[in-house]
């Protein structure tokens, strides 16, 4: 890529990637149901559908990128290239531009690592 800003090329539709990420979504669920955790206390934490193609989509990025974690002014303008390239993820985007921890809030082991 010559430019680090440019969006990698995907072929799928976003209602392909609405379809993976809703069953990435169900495994998640899955997993912490079968780990024994109430639904009542982290269905709040997990990424909508469209959240979870977003973070697909920078994380291809990210690793197109050499995997360098971005900065936050950097991962702001990358959210807001995808809203651009897929106009009907633009609701997502912008809930969440501005948050502090987008990166896997919703995994328990991300959330154990975070708290030490």
């Amino acid at each position: 890529m010559n430019d680090p800003m440019d969006l990698p090329r995907r072929r799928a539709s976003v209602e392909v990637l609405r379809a993976e990420a809703a069953e990435e979504l169900a495994a998640l669920v899955h997993e912490r149901l079968r780990g024994g955790e109430d639904p009542w206390e982290f269905m709040e934490d997990l990424p909508t559908v469209d959240e979870l193609v977003v973070f697909t989509l920078r994380a291809e990025h990210i690793e197109a990128d050499g995997g360098l974690r971005p900065t936050h002014a950097r991962n702001q303008r990358l959210l807001r290239l995808i809203a651009q390239e897929y106009p009907q993820l633009t609701r997502a985007v912008w809930r969440l531009i501005g948050q502090e921890n987008t990166h896997r809030r919703w995994d328990a082991v991300v959330r154990v690592s975070d708290a030490r």
